[in-house]
């Protein structure tokens, strides 16, 4: 039988809860305006002003990356937990694989025909792949993480930051081929007309040509992401994810003290290493490839005490918290994640794209943070009232029916 309400653990269904809203402030510019704007600001319609700038430099800080990480984290506790109770009852990884398949096809059609920034698809790729290490100690799980996880960021920075010294140094520039020259000093301006012409067509173009032209053109974008962030990123945290939930760090194995000690200690010395190499970038005047070296490299390595610094201080906090009033909601929208996560696509798109009000690009990110906080009202306020009546949500009821093939309760 699928969980029910009194097995869920509610320190994983309060963070994931703050995880999913957190997800929408770091979504909504690539919703609402060209998707190179999502990391470089010039590429903004309207170009940059200096809210965007700030705002930016608040979302690298203490957002991007974070909250998709954190949530990436809780879907690894998610694997092991579901993995423990299937064998309890005598099921292999048959049904967690099963689950995970019925996945990958909630993340497809997410992908193809709502909105590309899907992150379903690479947990159920690399869950699978996830799989072949649950047998692993606890503590062998988490250093294989850490490991999977720092080395393929230190490679990533690696990359990018070959391509930033490229502009810089005179050494490089002597050993490259003048088509080599030439592409990265027209980059900006190409990635420029790119945004303009993304915008133009996303405000007026229709939801069945916004459909085909993903799956004619964005394909080679969902493989790319597959295979660079799925083995440098994704891997690492469902492996931490897996450990953290086999060693009781969610269902109160460490004590709040410690874990308020060692999430500040993370929180803050995460924010300590990002702030700096965010001013860095507007210092430079959002240089492209500086913004993409910090952005796309030094973050990822930067974020990982930020991110498990979070985690510890909401697990310290879910017991105290999810029993308030506005806590039980952020619980509700937790358990709900799933329907969340693509209800909230849907409804963006519907705002901004050319199908529905064609709002995209006529907002700067100090005006998205309104989208932003009504999105977040929004999901308290469905999310509770929705639990107060049916035991899943809506999405999460069709997942259970797909992976157990039977129709199971929904109704309370």
């Amino acid at each position: 039988m699928p969980t029910d309400a009194a097995e869920r653990v509610v320190s994983l269904d309060f963070v994931r809860g703050i995880a999913v809203l957190g997800i929408l402030f770091a979504n909504i510019t690539a919703l609402a305006q060209p998707y190179t704007a999502y990391y470089w600001p010039p590429a903004l319609v309207g170009g940059m002003t200096p809210g965007d700038q700030a705002v930016w430099v608040f979302q690298f800080v203490f957002v991007d990356g974070k909250f998709r990480g954190l949530f990436t984290l809780l879907f690894g506790a998610g694997i092991a937990l579901f993995l423990e109770r299937a064998r309890a009852r005598g099921e292999g990884t048959g049904l967690q694989l099963r689950r995970l398949g019925w996945l990958l096809v909630f993340g497809l059609i997410h992908y193809f025909l709502i909105w590309r920034g899907d992150i379903l698809t690479l947990y159920a790729v690399w869950g699978m792949i996830a799989l072949l290490a649950a047998g692993l100690p606890a503590t062998n799980l988490l250093a294989a993480g850490l490991t999977t996880y720092v080395f393929g960021q230190l490679a990533i920075a690696a990359l990018m930051g070959r391509s930033w010294l490229a502009t810089i140094s005179s050494s490089m520039q002597a050993r490259m081929s003048p088509e080599e020259l030439a592409a990265i000093a027209q980059a900006p301006d190409t990635m420029l007309a790119d945004a303009q012409r993304e915008a133009a067509f996303y405000a007026q173009t229709s939801w069945p040509e916004i459909a085909s032209d993903t799956i004619a053109n964005r394909t080679g974008e969902l493989v790319q992401e597959l295979l660079m962030v799925g083995p440098t990123e994704t891997l690492g945290l469902l492996f931490m994810g897996m450990a953290l939930y086999r060693m009781g760090f969610f269902t109160g194995a460490v004590d709040a003290a410690t874990l308020r000690r060692w999430g500040w200690i993370g929180f803050l010395g995460g924010a300590a290493l990002s702030l700096p190499a965010a001013l860095w970038v507007v210092a430079g005047e959002f240089e492209l490839y500086r913004t993409l070296f910090v952005f796309n490299g030094l973050s990822g390595v930067m974020q990982l005490p930020m991110m498990l610094g979070l985690a510890a201080l909401l697990v310290a906090w879910a017991p105290t918290v999810a029993r308030s009033g506005l806590g039980s909601r952020f619980v509700a929208a937790g358990r709900l994640a799933f329907s969340n996560y693509v209800g909230t696509s849907l409804v963006m798109v519907a705002l901004f794209q050319g199908w529905g009000l064609g709002l995209f690009g006529r907002f700067h990110r100090v005006e998205l943070l309104a989208f932003v906080l009504g999105g977040w009202v929004v999901m308290l306020l469905w999310s509770k009232w929705w639990l107060d009546r049916f035991r899943y949500g809506p999405l999460e009821w069709l997942w259970r029916c797909l992976t157990y093939g039977r129709q199971v309760p929904l109704r309370r």
